[in-house]
């Protein structure tokens, strides 16, 4: 099951490590402290920092290394809830700009990756999305062909009979294809992305958590384990890994771990008929799945829920193992050589959400889809932060849904897991 060079680590880190960060004491002040070194953080501060303002990132492990460097590197539309559920919640008009925001996060990131020949192995590839039983085939389609009018992605419907051409796996009933998806390396992403915030002048500490925030007269006291710093303004950036310091954003975000195994290497030809366009692949399981070929094209990545409630990686791997046989039978002996995972950030609504409260700012919430939109607002919260324009949104300052006897501690996720698996048995 494991092979010789099996390593419970992430595998985006092997060809490119994480940033160092600068070790020097704090400064004793900062226009503008970030609490997050993601794509989040390192998108805001940069936009700061461009502003002619001191801005200085601190994260409690190193630059990068929560979920931003650890996912499976999709881009896509990130929207969950439908533009009718929207509409109905906040207005026809804010769900139009939702849904436009969501495609421009991708435009945007495409266009920074390629015309700008960012080093992130940006690769326009596309995604399948497989019906897990043929009433779910169904569903798909009509989803597909009842897009909202002007928001439309493009998309192409592939029956069963042939779906080899897509994936060769006997578990679907078919699928959509949406071709305007991508896929990405992400611990490259977080290299360009510090790079791009450090030559604008922002400045990073890695290890050094923050214990607590105390509001003054003319700002905060960001104080740490090394240290207080002052700051006019705070950014908290920590989506699935925000701590006991921003309690009232920690009520409202669930960290929920995604786990993800590297195969050995495949022969690329075999890999190549299991997944012929090198697309990232997905399903309609409630307990969710997602996998793609390596960017070398000599592995599968396969990531999703493998435990009710979290765990060490390594003891995931079998079931992760498992879930890929199911899809690839021949594949059921092959032999696994990293597993990591990281925790993503759920809204109790689905949205992602950012909005301020007298100097503190907060941007998270993107609920699996973090790739594109993370690095989209948090552009615009750090243009919102440094006073300038293009920092306006349509999620801003919405209601952030939160509920009783909820403090940070998703206690009631594994009875959760157990109930979709169950439901995605009976195909429900």
């Amino acid at each position: 099951m494991y092979a010789p060079d099996y390593a419970p680590e992430c595998y985006w880190t092997l060809d490119a490590p994480l940033p160092e960060a600068a070790d020097a004491p704090l400064p004793e002040q900062a226009d503008a402290v970030i609490v997050g070194s993601g794509y989040t953080g390192l998108s805001a501060a940069r936009e700061i920092a461009l502003a002619g303002r001191s801005a200085l990132v601190l994260d409690a492990g190193p630059v990068g290394g929560g979920c931003s460097a650890r996912n499976g590197g999709q881009v896509a539309f990130s929207i969950k809830p439908g533009h009718g559920r929207l509409a109905a919640l906040h207005g026809a008009r804010v769900a139009t700009r939702i849904y436009q925001e969501a495609l421009e996060a991708v435009a945007d990131l495409r266009a920074l990756a390629t015309r700008e020949g960012l080093d992130c192995d940006w690769r326009d590839v596309g995604c399948f999305v497989g019906a897990h039983t043929k009433r779910l085939y169904g569903a798909l389609v009509h989803e597909a062909e009842s897009q909202p009018q002007g928001l439309e992605q493009p998309f192409r419907i592939v029956p069963r009979e042939r779906q080899s051409e897509e994936i060769d796996t006997p578990l679907y009933h078919g699928g959509v294809v949406y071709p305007g998806d991508a896929a990405v390396h992400p611990a490259k992403l977080v290299r360009v992305l510090h790079a791009r915030a450090s030559a604008a002048g922002a400045e990073f500490r890695a290890g050094c958590a923050v214990e607590s925030l105390v509001r003054g007269a003319s700002g905060f006291e960001v104080r740490t384990a090394r240290g207080t710093v002052r700051a006019r303004q705070v950014l908290v950036a920590t989506n699935g890994y925000t701590g006991r310091f921003a309690p009232w954003h920690r009520r409202r975000i669930l960290p929920i771990g995604s786990y993800i195994i590297a195969t050995e290497p495949l022969d690329p030809a075999l890999l190549r008929r299991l997944i012929p366009h090198g697309r990232n692949v997905g399903d309609t399981r409630r307990v969710v799945v997602y996998y793609r070929p390596s960017p070398d094209g000599r592995r599968i990545l396969f990531g999703g829920r493998a435990a009710a409630r979290e765990t060490d990686v390594t003891r995931c791997v079998p079931r992760l193992r498992a879930m890929l046989a199911e899809i690839f039978p021949e594949l059921a002996r092959v032999r696994v050589s990293r597993a990591w995972m990281g925790f993503v950030g759920f809204t109790f609504d689905t949205l992602p959400h950012l909005g301020e409260d007298r100097g503190l700012y907060y941007c998270m919430g993107y609920c699996g889809q973090g790739v594109p939109t993370a690095v989209y607002y948090g552009r615009k919260i750090g243009l919102t932060m440094a006073g300038r324009a293009g920092g306006e949104s349509a999620l801003a300052g919405l209601s952030f849904p939160w509920r009783p006897l909820y403090t940070g501690n998703p206690w009631f996720l594994p009875a959760a897991v157990v109930g979709y698996r169950l439901r995605d048995a009976l195909g429900l």
